[in-house]
């Protein structure tokens, strides 16, 4: 071997990485390019489904920038008319509209598989001036009344899926008008802003860090009345400063031959902030934030209504996940507890809570992993009306691959199998809550905010607003960090003139070096090395902010100075007792009571199924498949309606809950005198047995009494027990 073939694998590495740094430089102007395209468009967006403008927010009597559409079924795909339409939300905070259906496995594409006509509720990038987030739920709930008056058929209300920021907006708008929306999916949504547990949520710190919202309202007049989102998108990225400063840029650069497409999709919408009035931030940050005002029924409407959580009827689902740095489960599922001090409370207010847990996927994976589309999302969504008959109650939705041996896997949709177990508050309790001491920490801040906001709109403001102007306004943003560096490397500059041509000139000659060179090994583990440094500091950084947190609003001499004594301490933030609401639940119990013989064949195998399946405390999808099934079969004159077989099934569940022993042993009187309608009815009921294969010897025991019940031989069946 020569000296100069011995070091071939010098020259072909370098000649690699300066053909990687072009290419990459090309992938940088062209993502600059669509930054700057977008900025001219009057509705940027990255659906990939063609859509149907329904209704423009800004012709509504209180005008807001947001928009409904509908989304066009793609060639192939079948809509049901009979099942509830879909609204899916995108959130406006920083980024633009259109994640929830940026690609065909999405959760606008999963909808449409399973049959269900689609909506989308999006946002133009500039607010109209004025509007409120009150404005913006009003305009949700005329959405939501628009889209159930165009589907008169569907056999329920329609169901929203809101993701991150949309879900507290649509939990109000469904508080204040909860008779017009079905279930309501949250994807990654923060509810209780000052749930999560030390060492591992640093976000929940950022208000007590920053003095509370004064910096807020500073931002929204620098802004001359606008609050820039890429102050959120810079919020957000500052929390993984390894993947921020280094491990994004990098895996473009080391994989620029296959990575560019999937990089510059995603960096669409990232790179598109949009903007808030300085109103709406405002109120963000001191109800959500810093407040966490939301859960504690503290916020009201313009004209008084309390905006109640309790309020909520429709089920809600909660998809979050242990790998969300944004929003972590105790944020997500945090504001059960807040309602609630048992699971009775929960049942007897008639609300249907389910959650899932997903071990490690990340805040944005939430909503656009192609993952969690064909999996929770896709289950879900053929799981909905099954969700939406769930008697009152908490739940938590267990989604595996069917496994081999499976009893009838006919009844299950697709290639996972969704099973719901009911679950107790201690199970939501368990996933981590705050000290006594640590809420008053919390609540510390928020004292401390009112008062720095205070002392800035009464000392500062005024001389503020006098610099501002709309040109100064805009210039700040146009200067922003998380815009400049899009702009930078687009067209505009004349120094990446070059750039274009030179990208084309390597492709054409593209060289990539051998996977086995040494050189490129020593750079993945320079990569690695400078990753590893950036979550070192990510990690001091966190550690001593949460230090500097504890030990400030810890501290007794600063809480008695914002007011807060020691009888204020190591009480759980709940929400206050609502004497209407209990009384109505009083007078629901009472008209219950009367209603153990009331009801004809349905009622009795209703209850029958309920009381039998009662000790496994879990349901999955094919006993629901067998008794719509059954249900299909019945003439449809006969048929009970969607409605009133979900209210049968609430009512004999409260029944059994009530009494179980009188509800059981009162069977017989819901059957009619005929042998073989009963005999019809204990026919259905062992089908629906069946569909989940073996029983348990309690469930078993009870099928039979209630056969004994029922009075009438049926053909002999083999029920295997578990």
């Amino acid at each position: 071997m020569t000296p100069n073939q011995s070091l071939d694998f010098v020259q072909e590495y370098w000649v690699d990485a300066w053909q990687r740094s072009i290419l990459t430089l090309d992938v940088l102007r062209q993502r600059g390019n669509t930054y700057d395209e977008r900025t001219k468009r009057t509705a940027p967006h990255v659906l990939t489904f063609e859509f149907e403008v329904v209704r423009d927010g800004r012709s509504l009597p209180r005008p807001v920038n947001y928009g409904l559409l509908y989304i066009v079924p793609p060639e192939g795909a079948t809509i049901d008319p009979v099942k509830p339409p879909f609204v899916v939300v995108d959130p406006r905070a920083g980024h633009g509209p259109g994640i929830g259906g940026m690609k065909q496995e999405s959760e606008i594409g999963v909808a449409l598989a399973a049959g269900h006509p689609c909506y989308f509720i999006g946002f133009l990038p500039h607010p109209v001036p004025g509007q409120t987030i009150e404005d913006v739920c009003a305009a949700e709930a005329a959405f939501i009344e628009e889209v159930a008056a165009r589907h008169p058929q569907a056999e329920g209300k329609p169901v929203v899926v809101a993701n991150c920021q949309a879900g507290w907006q649509i939990m109000m708008m469904a508080a204040i008008k909860p008779d017009i929306v079905g279930p309501l999916l949250l994807a990654g949504s923060p509810l209780s802003y000052w749930g999560g547990v030390r060492g591992r949520n640093p976000m929940r710190y950022t208000g007590g860090m920053l003095g509370g919202t004064w910096l807020t309202t500073l931002a929204g007049d620098l802004g001359n009345g606008i609050f820039d989102g890429a102050g959120l998108v810079a919020n957000f990225e500052s929390l993984n400063p390894a993947n921020t400063y280094w491990d994004k840029a990098y895996n473009v650069y080391s994989k620029i031959d296959t990575e560019a497409h999937r990089f510059l999709d995603f960096e669409t919408w990232w790179g598109s902030p949009v903007l808030l009035n300085s109103g709406e931030m405002q109120w963000i940050a001191d109800n959500l934030f810093v407040g966490n005002k939301l859960t504690s029924g503290e916020i009201r409407t313009s004209d008084g209504v309390r905006v109640d959580l309790r309020n909520i009827k429709s089920p809600i689902i909660v998809l979050c996940s242990w790998g969300d740095n944004i929003t972590p489960p105790q944020q997500a599922l945090g504001w059960i507890t807040d309602l609630y001090g048992h699971e009775d409370e929960l049942i007897a207010n008639g609300q249907t809570i389910v959650y899932t847990l997903h071990q490690t996927i990340g805040h944005l994976g939430i909503f656009v992993s192609g993952k969690v589309a064909s999996r929770e999302h896709a289950e879900f969504a053929s799981c909905m009306e099954m969700i939406d008959l769930m008697p009152p109650g908490l739940y938590e939705a267990v989604i595996e691959e069917i496994a081999e041996g499976t009893q009838r896997p006919d009844l299950i949709h697709g290639k996972y199998l969704m099973r719901l177990e009911a679950r107790s508050l201690d199970d939501i309790r368990t996933l981590g809550t705050n000290s006594e001491e640590d809420s008053k920490r919390f609540a510390t801040v928020a004292r401390v905010s009112e008062i720095n906001t205070g002392l800035y709109r009464a000392i500062a403001q005024p001389a503020v607003k006098l610099m501002v102007s709309d040109a100064s306004a805009e210039a700040m943003r146009e200067l922003h960090p998380n815009r400049l560096r899009f702009s930078l490397f687009s067209d505009r500059n004349p120094w990446m003139a070059p750039v274009q041509g030179l990208a084309g000139q390597v492709r054409a000659h593209r060289q990539p070096v051998a996977a086995d060179n040494p050189l490129l090994a020593l750079e993945k583990v320079a990569s690695t090395w400078i990753a590893t440094c950036w979550e070192s500091y990510r990690q001091v950084r966190d550690a001593a902010t949460e230090a500097v947190f504890l030990g400030t609003y810890g501290a007794p001499l600063l809480q008695a100075a914002v007011g807060l004594g020691a009888e204020q301490a190591g009480k759980e933030q709940r929400i206050a007792r609502d004497l209407l609401r209990e009384a109505d639940e009083a007078r629901m119990r009472a008209d219950l009571a009367g209603r153990f013989e009331v009801g004809g064949l349905a009622h009795a195998v209703i209850r029958a199924l309920i009381y039998i399946r009662m000790p496994e405390r879990s349901v999955d999808e094919r006993s629901y498949a067998m008794l719509k099934a059954i249900r299909s079969m019945q003439p449809v004159n006969d048929r009970m309606s969607h409605a009133d077989f979900k209210a049968a099934l609430r009512e004999q569940f409260l029944l059994l809950r009530l009494d179980e022993e009188k509800a059981a042993s009162t069977i017989p009187r819901l059957l009619p005198d005929s042998d073989s309608l009963r005999r019809a009815g204990l026919e259905a009921l062992h089908r629906m047995m069946e569909a989940r294969g073996a029983l348990s010897e309690e469930s078993a025991r009870r099928l039979t009494r209630v056969e004994a019940l029922f009075g009438v031989a049926t053909e002999p069946r083999e029920v295997a027990n578990a």
